[in-house]
């Protein structure tokens, strides 16, 4: 079956999704914080990076395949942790789990997902399961050894926001959590029917309004009420030795998500990580954050190859992996890509954006003369 949805990239599914949500989760999804400078940031660093060309080198056939911890991927690339997806489409941690699987690529479930662990693997694939930690840790290190005992093969422990960060378009709309109604939301929400009753509608029939799926069952609440005691997300208080216990008590690949600095890096390193994701939370978290590819270079000089370095934030083309990959990066997660393809069309847009990735990818390592990974390098790209 055709994916194409009349949409050749991923700004057209972009326009797609813009159109089919309500406006509030629209923003949700894609907007960053305070002035979101961080987030223009991140886009323009792609835009400063050009590339230097080889040819005549028989380019008829290219690899794009990668190796990510140790295990194949047909991209270098991940789709990234995002919690909005059960707001974009019915079930929508399980479609984006379902393409990233058809693809070849690995899926990481959000800790605020809004289906259980169970439900989520039945999509097969790789799966790696990303932690922001709750005021009672008890409850954290539960959900961490229950990612792992249902297969997920790594653990990515987002650091980047320590506070909360400051979206002041969630306080006028009212799309925050709790979600409430006001006289804004709601004809927001009446005006755009098919999300309504495709995704909404849904899950009332189903049962009721969805929740963090994560967690214990009595401390489990609506995304329309407020999280109880013990149930809220607190960081400010993890430090190092925190980590250290973390990764303790973790088996697997063990993964510090939203580094900037190289010293963060060294110390991820020392303290036995296995990876670190060069992120800033795609400028949602902190908007004066430095774009990620700029950081990219002295975070790969740290750390000497002897980790695997993973990198996020404003990725939207096939370029923009080859850039990351040929200025040190192993791989990329990409999170609004597939996100904008969940709100086009559910699996079926996710498969799209994906496969547009894939083609944008190769059609550019074909433009370079780089065959595969290992011929993208520094000396293409300026």
């Amino acid at each position: 079956m055709s994916t194409d949805l009349s949409c050749y990239n991923v700004a057209d599914l972009r326009e797609r999704a813009r159109r089919r949500l309500p406006r509030g989760i629209w923003e949700y999804a894609e907007r960053g914080t305070e002035d979101e400078t961080g987030m223009a940031r991140n886009r323009a660093a792609f835009e400063r990076v050009t590339f230097r060309p080889r040819v005549l080198r028989g380019v008829q056939k290219i690899d794009t395949s990668a190796t990510i911890f140790g295990q194949p991927s047909s991209l270098p690339l991940a789709l990234a942790p995002t919690g909005a997806a059960g707001l974009l489409w019915h079930n929508g941690d399980l479609a984006l789990a379902r393409a990233a699987a058809a693809a070849g690529v690995p899926f990481t479930v959000s800790t605020v997902a809004t289906m259980d662990l169970e439900q989520i693997a039945v999509a097969g694939g790789r799966l790696w399961f990303q932690l922001y930690l709750w005021e009672d840790r008890s409850l954290s290190h539960a959900v961490v050894a229950k990612a792992h005992d249902l297969g997920c093969e790594a653990l990515f422990v987002t650091l980047d926001m320590p506070v909360p960060p400051n979206r002041e378009y969630i306080h006028r709309s009212g799309f925050g959590t709790p979600f409430q109604l006001n006289t804004r939301n709601t004809l927001d929400v009446l005006l755009h029917p098919r999300w309504l009753a495709g995704v909404m509608g849904r899950y009332a029939l189903a049962g009721g309004i969805p929740s963090q799926a994560n967690l214990p069952d009595r401390l489990r609440a609506k995304v329309t009420k407020g999280a109880p005691p013990g149930a809220l997300f607190k960081q400010d208080d993890l430090d190092w030795d925190g980590i250290k216990e973390l990764r303790d008590r973790w088996p697997g690949k063990f993964v510090l998500k939203g580094l900037l600095h190289p010293e963060d890096a060294e110390r991820a390193l020392a303290l036995g990580a296995d990876g670190v994701v060069v992120s800033n939370h795609g400028g949602r978290a902190f908007d004066c954050s430095m774009a990620t590819l700029d950081a990219l270079p002295d975070i790969v000089a740290a750390v000497g190859g002897k980790l695997t370095v993973l990198l996020d934030s404003g990725v939207r083309r096939g370029s923009d992996v080859v850039k990351a990959v040929a200025l040190g990066a192993d791989a990329v997660l990409v999170g609004r890509a597939p996100l904008y393809g969940l709100a086009a069309a559910g699996e079926t847009g996710v498969a799209r954006a994906l496969e547009l990735l894939r083609a944008e990818t190769a059609r550019t390592m074909a433009m370079l003369g780089a065959r595969n990974l290992a011929e993208l390098d520094s000396q293409i790209v300026r």
